[in-house]
């Protein structure tokens, strides 16, 4: 038996033990002593580590996964010719060269194979090879590019045509006239904002040639831009910065408001369920922090069943009401006025990443301290294209 597997099983029967656990030792008010729930929440706290130990696992395994591919592609067929040659920033000249730049090994050949991703900023734009690789770690650090929508823009505005109203069929009479009823669209336009971090390597490190440099930059990079992306996807005002689905304007709609500053019942999480419409429900999904699960995972329904339900099978994720629930620091926490809980179908939220991610090397501004900096930069928007595709669950104020 797999370790993952192993895990998943261990928390099932601990989430098990611990819900037997809290039925038995309810008084007959229905309360549970301080002593005995104090013995449940650290019974809880078991369940949500493994859960975590989990997630951890199932990350490095994708990890090792892909760092195990071949590098190079067995020949299982017979040659058909000459291997198309591929150009521009996809050629392997363009990428030998770009990575030399960034090790500062200049010559000739280099400067003129740059010449093709000069960006306006004197920097390099990055490999197209390269390029993809930043997108899969992305994928990895930030959830919400797991749900939503990906486009790539080349330049200016995108402009996404969206239906506002539809039109209607209409009962006539024989030989009567048919009442004219068009569909309204509107617009919704995707634009680029900058998004920026300093990298610094020292040059011992730099220069050793055990040291992958591809590597280091493509996960740190992914690292800090995928934080700050995930940031603002979820709460991001639309100044400087993408539209989050929590903002008040341009984000997700109020599908419930709950009676309580400080707690979510059974009822009001159904009624989140069905305030969303049911085309959306198929592609569902929950979006919560971890806190807000802490205070799921204690509700029941009418049939004393809990709501919260743990995965026992290796890559699918815990569900509420059957829908899996996914976590984010970004969400915010259960408070007065605040949007606790996010339920719909993510892939309406539309995220435009601006063509040519760039890299510049910078040799002069930590050379005191024998560093060499890379100023990366990455342009991207991201928009929720209908706002009834995802409902909210908000605190009573």
């Amino acid at each position: 038996m797999s370790l993952n597997l192993e895990l998943r099983e261990k928390r099932a029967k601990a989430w098990e033990a611990a819900k037997a656990f809290l039925n038995a030792k309810r008084g007959p008010d229905g309360l549970v002593s301080p002593e005995n729930k104090e013995i449940y929440e650290r019974m809880e706290a078991e369940v949500f580590n493994l859960g975590k130990e989990i997630e951890l696992l199932e990350k490095q395994q994708a990890i090792d996964l892909e760092l195990s591919k071949p590098l190079n592609a067995p020949i299982v067929n017979k040659p058909t010719g000459a291997v198309e040659e591929k150009t521009g920033r996809a050629s392997n000249d363009y990428r030998q060269a770009f990575w030399k730049a960034m090790k500062n090994k200049n010559s000739f050949d280099v400067q003129n194979a740059l010449q093709i991703g000069t960006d306006s900023e004197g920097g390099y734009l990055v490999p197209d090879e390269f390029e993809r690789t930043l997108v899969e770690s992305l994928v990895e650090e930030n959830i919400f590019r797991q749900l939503a929508k990906v486009i790539t823009t080349a330049s200016g505005d995108k402009k996404i045509p969206v239906v506002a109203s539809k039109g209607t069929a209409s009962w006539v009479e024989e030989e009567g006239n048919i009442p004219e009823s068009d569909d309204a669209f509107g617009q919704v336009s995707i634009g680029a904002y900058k998004l920026a971090t300093m990298i610094k390597v020292s040059e011992e490190l730099l220069n050793d040639s055990i040291f992958n440099l591809e590597n280091y930059i493509a996960k740190e990079f992914a690292r800090r831009i995928g934080t700050k992306e995930e940031e603002a996807f979820f709460i991001g005002n639309g100044t400087g910065k993408p539209t989050g689905i929590f903002n008040a304007t341009g984000g997700a709609s109020l599908g419930v408001t709950a009676a309580s500053t400080t707690a979510i019942t059974v009822d009001e999480v159904i009624d989140l369920y069905h305030s969303l419409g049911s085309p959306y429900r198929k592609n569902a999904v929950f979006v919560m922090n971890d806190a807000t699960v802490k205070a799921i995972r204690k509700l029941k329904d009418g049939n004393g069943q809990y709501i919260w339900q743990p995965s026992i099978a290796v890559g699918q994720p815990d569900t509420i009401l059957n829908r899996p629930v996914k976590t984010s620091a970004f969400v915010p926490t259960i408070e007065a006025a605040a949007k606790s809980i996010a339920f719909g179908d993510f892939s309406y939220y539309w995220i435009a990443d601006r063509q040519g991610r760039s890299f510049q090397r910078l040799n002069e501004l930590f050379a005191a301290t024998g560093q060499v900096g890379f100023r990366a930069t990455q342009r991207v928007d991201g928009k929720l294209i209908l706002a009834e595709a995802i409902k909210v669950l908000q605190q009573k104020a």
